[in-house]
């Protein structure tokens, strides 16, 4: 990391902003309703982020009606980590339902192309990118994979969350879940099976370095976190997908950069636009890889 004084402004200019009621007072803090910079005497606690004190008295800036609140990488503010807790319960659910019907394991794990009967991505079953997501394995390893990404998902979720808001946060864990399972659908063995969390699991771990990097905050445990698992992962690689955790990553980190660096004029467009091109490019890549096993 740089120093301080070496680092650029968020907003790429070559002075730092003035609050706007004190031209005298420098400030990189800005309202996150209207997004004018605030000295510390003109903002106001509020449940997610600080207000100006003229949106906190309920309107905008020269009288205007206030904008939305928003975090501050544009998302809806939520008091509670709705979408975390709903993920972790559902993953939850369904590893006791592979427990008491174990050939659901089968039927939604990630398999590129195997036979016969006929089953995998290229056969056609699509689904698989993402349902092997939300299963684990059944074995000594699968206890410990669901606890291991139930733990992380506890620890990065809700503060990823509030950063970037629900739909935004689903947004990274589904793409992460996908990108992890494109990959391992093109460097793992067509007839390998896999289960797990870990590729949505990693792209957290890959949005959460990218924010913390955006906000100028320490980075350094979140890469050692991703470096140890990382290690694990190509150590053990005989049991672990390594390329469900490389793949997830990758696109956890790509798609949080696109949401936490989009300039905030035509942001929300900016944003979506990234989603759904990283969405086609998954969707061509499978495209390809399907023709390559299953011509």
């Amino acid at each position: 990391m740089t120093a301080p004084g070496d680092q650029a402004s968020p907003s790429g200019q070559d002075s730092p902003p003035t609050c706007y009621r004190h031209p005298d007072r420098e400030t990189w803090v800005s309202c996150v309703r209207c997004g004018r910079h605030a000295c510390p005497d003109c903002l106001r606690q509020a449940a997610v982020g600080q207000q100006c004190v003229e949106c906190v008295r309920g309107g905008g800036p020269g009288g205007r009606p206030a904008r939305p609140a928003r975090t501050v990488f544009g998302g809806r503010p939520a008091r509670t980590a709705t979408v975390t807790w709903t993920l972790l319960g559902l993953n939850v659910l369904l590893y006791l339902v592979e427990l008491a019907h174990p050939s659901l394991a089968e039927d939604w794990w990630m398999i590129g192309y195997a036979g016969p009967p006929l089953q995998g991505v290229a056969a056609g079953q699509w689904y698989r990118l993402l349902t092997s997501a939300f299963l684990p394995g059944t074995g000594s390893l699968g206890i410990l994979d669901i606890a291991f990404n139930m733990w992380a998902l506890w620890i990065v979720g809700p503060g990823l969350e509030q950063l970037l808001g629900r739909v935004r946060f689903l947004s990274v864990y589904l793409l992460s879940a996908l990108g992890g399972s494109v990959l391992f659908f093109y460097l793992a063995p067509a007839n390998q099976p896999a289960l797990g969390a870990s590729g949505a699991i990693f792209g957290l771990f890959g949005a959460w370095f990218v924010a913390s990097r955006r906000l100028n905050l320490d980075s350094r445990g979140i890469v050692l976190l991703i470096a140890i698992n990382l290690a694990f992962s190509f150590i053990y690689r005989s049991t672990i997908a390594w390329q469900d955790h490389v793949g997830g990553l990758i696109v956890g980190a790509l798609i949080t950069a696109a949401y936490a660096y989009a300039p905030r004029r035509n942001r929300t467009a900016i944003q979506v636009a990234a989603t759904v091109a990283v969405l086609v490019i998954l969707a061509v890549a499978v495209v390809v890889r399907k023709g390559q096993l299953n011509p």
